[in-house]
């Protein structure tokens, strides 16, 4: 393969003040991924992270710790970087503040921008918030809080140096408008068009002496230089930038960086400070900067404070990597938030790497063993000896393994990274259902359908060989596995649209080894309180006992809810006795306001999965995509569609109904029917099937 030039990508770098949790490292293994595809994909990259380790909060920590701050740093740094390993993240380098090439180029470009005048000596007065490092005007706090993260501030008043932001905001506006791609998503950018710069910018204190842990000001030492414009330029102190020079072979390589993939809540500092930075630095703009969203546990952001904290390596000790990896990576939407729970893991875990994937590959291989010895044979010789119908099935099994690729370049080049592995186990569903259409059990009774047999083997690990070079980059143990137990190494990007990849002739491995084991939530529930009591019910008897005690409650306000409703409609019928004008003869609801439609937000939704509900002769469990979410709802439809009935259906979703819990299973929005006079019920569609899921019914 070609290669297609160089690519520069980085984190922010984690602030050095303790543990990340798993919405912390959630970034770094986003950000892995995107590297991981880049260089599948032929690119030459340089992928740097790394952490933070200055500022007034680390001085406090430390002190607390009762530790020097550059001995408290050192272990902090040192435990991040053994999450950021832990997570399997093929990052390039990772880049410590504290590093002495860093701080004197720091101090150099301090130099360079004061000399330049960009940066003048005066007095702050203003509300400081200690947590974020961030000054505030009496008119941005909330509630006299931090806007940012809703922390305490306190009032301070100290000489400071003072950057000059106005000077160089008409030029960043005029950037931000030529180049639509610099600030993604485009709700980032509105945002700080609209919220920071068309207002106006105020100049920037870039200096601090209330306290001593931060790169002193080298020519006015009782100065250290603000966090932000410290840790900012890591972006290119980490590959060799030099303030009195031309840089390093890296940096003239590498700059400007192709992506810093930060998150939402510091969107402001890398897309106002930092390219206002570089231009008094005259050192030309990062081509993108991506703000993603948070990952909630329930619906609040993890905090310590709020004791809603999952840290990585106690997920990984429960689910292995590579399933924390798919979690994080599949569960969190391009733009809006995404929630992670124990229950939703195990939902995960079960349904899409121990069934989908997983049970796929394991049955693939053990019907190549008990059929062909493990042999593998190509159909070419003889696939045009296949009936009509049997040519029909293989051709729409080739065009979606063959079409995935496309489908998944597209969606990474917007960095649609949940989208991605969406169509990647679209395929590895596909081939299941090929399973399903052809039965190979079956044909191997036949003698005389043994070429058949060869051909459906063929295609199966063919489509596996193609999809699991796909899922490589975001779940690369889990490829390495596969890839040795069907015994082929990884194939070319660039013939990933081929058809006819895997070797005539190979053998699989005679021992499948079990990707993903099955899980179960009493279990799980178990482990967890081992470590953290309480965190589940006790223990699996009172987890069935509670979960028993919801579907009594559940059924007891469906009872009531019923007969509160005939209480309703008896009422309503005697009123529209009294008053015939009140409503129509076909008995219509009352009249309602406009302002009350307007609180239902209904949308299409595309199904992408669906499952018969255990213990429940009514429900289906579907994962409905609406726009670039997936939710899950129950609908009470089993008696009128199968769940393969359901799977690419295009239907119309209340979204924003309150989750509830059905039959145990949260339900995350109602799917809507229409009944006919005798109660029977039809699912809701748009009349036109391209309607892309996500749509705004209005």
């Amino acid at each position: 393969m070609s290669n297609k030039g160089p690519y520069y990508l980085t984190t922010a770098i984690a602030y050095a003040s303790g543990k990340p949790h798993i919405g912390n490292t959630y970034e770094i293994v986003l950000a892995d991924a995107i590297a991981r595809y880049k260089r599948l994909e032929g690119y030459d990259v340089f992928f740097q992270t790394g952490t933070d380790e200055h500022g007034q909060k680390i001085e406090n920590k430390a002190q607390d710790a009762g530790k020097a701050p550059k001995a408290f740093v050192d272990e902090t740094a040192a435990e991040i970087k053994r999450i950021w390993d832990l997570m399997n993240t093929s990052y390039d380098k990772f880049i410590r503040t504290t590093d002495d090439y860093h701080e004197k180029q720091v101090q150099k470009m301090f130099k360079k921008m004061y000399d330049k005048g960009d940066i003048y000596k005066g007095e702050y007065s203003g509300w400081y918030c200690t947590a974020c490092e961030s000054f505030f005007t009496e008119a941005q706090l909330v509630d006299g809080c931090c806007p940012d993260c809703g922390g305490p501030v306190s009032l301070e008043k100290e000489e400071a140096y003072f950057f000059k932001m106005s000077k160089y905001a008409d030029r960043l506006i005029d950037h931000i408008n030529k180049h639509p791609e610099f600030i993604q998503p485009v709700s980032r950018k509105n945002e700080m068009m609209n919220n920071f710069l068309l207002p106006g910018l105020q100049d920037l204190c870039v200096s601090r002496t209330s306290f001593k842990w931060g790169i002193p000001v080298d020519f006015d030492p009782d100065h250290v230089v603000y966090v932000w414009l410290d840790a900012l330029t890591n972006y290119i102190t980490g590959i060799g930038y030099d303030a009195e020079g031309e840089g390093t072979e890296r940096f003239k390589k590498y700059w400007p960086a192709d992506l810093h993939l930060i998150g939402k809540d510091i969107i402001r500092f890398h897309t106002i400070y930092w390219p206002i930075f570089l231009m008094s630095l005259d050192v030309p703009l990062p081509k993108q900067v991506f703000g993603h969203p948070w990952l909630l546990q329930g619906s609040g952001k993890m905090s310590k404070s709020k004791g809603n904290v999952l840290y990585a390596d106690e997920l990984v000790d429960i689910f292995g990597v590579d399933a924390v990896r798919y979690f994080v990576l599949h569960e969190m939407p391009f733009e809006n938030d995404g929630v992670i729970s124990w229950e939703l893991m195990v939902e995960r875990m079960n349904s899409d790497l121990a069934n989908t994937l997983g049970n796929l590959v394991n049955r693939t291989i053990a019907m190549t063993n008990k059929y062909f010895g493990g042999a593998v044979t190509s159909p070419a010789a003889f696939e045009a000896s296949f009936s009509e119908e049997e040519k029909a099935v293989d051709d729409d099994l080739r065009a979606v393994v063959t079409g995935t690729i496309g489908k998944v370049a597209e969606k990474m080049e917007q960095l649609r990274v949940a989208d991605s592995l969406t169509e990647i186990f679209n395929l590895f569903k596909r081939c299941n259902k090929y399973i399903d259409e052809t039965e190979p059990w079956k044909l191997a009774k036949d003698e005389a359908k043994q070429d058949r047999l060869k051909a459906v083997l063929y295609n199966l690990l063919e489509g596996i060989y193609t999809g699991t070079a796909l899922v490589a980059p975001f779940m690369p143990e889990t490829a390495e596995k596969i890839f040795a137990q069907i015994n082929v190494t990884a194939p070319e990007y660039d013939d990933l649209a081929k058809w006819g990849k895997y070797p005539d002739g190979n053998k699989v491995t005679d021992q499948p080894e079990i990707l993903f084991a099955r899980m179960d939530i009493k279990e799980l529930a178990a482990k967890v309180n081992e470590r953290h009591p309480g965190t589940f019910v006790d223990d699996a008897a009172e987890a069935e006992a509670a979960a028993k005690a919801e579907r009594e409650k559940k059924k007891a306000e469906k009872a009531a809810k019923k007969a509160a409703a005939k209480a309703k409609a008896e009422a309503a019928k005697a009123a529209e006795t009294e008053n015939a004008a009140g409503e129509g003869e076909d008995g219509a609801k009352p009249l309602i306001k406009y302002d009350d439609f307007d609180k239902l937000q209904f949308a299409v939704g595309e199904i992408l999965e669906c499952r018969k509900v255990e213990n429940s002769e009514k429900l289906l469990c579907s994962q409905v995509k609406i726009g670039g979410k997936v939710v899950q709802i129950c609908s009470g439809i089993q008696k009128y569609y199968t769940p393969e009935e359901m799977v690419g259906r295009k239907v119309m979703v209340l979204v924003n109904l309150k989750p509830r819990k059905m039959a145990g299973l949260l339900s995350e929005g109602m799917l809507l029917c229409a009944e006919s006079p005798d109660g029977k019920l039809a699912l809701m569609s748009p009349a036109d099937p391209e309607m892309p899921a996500g749509s705004v019914i209005c």
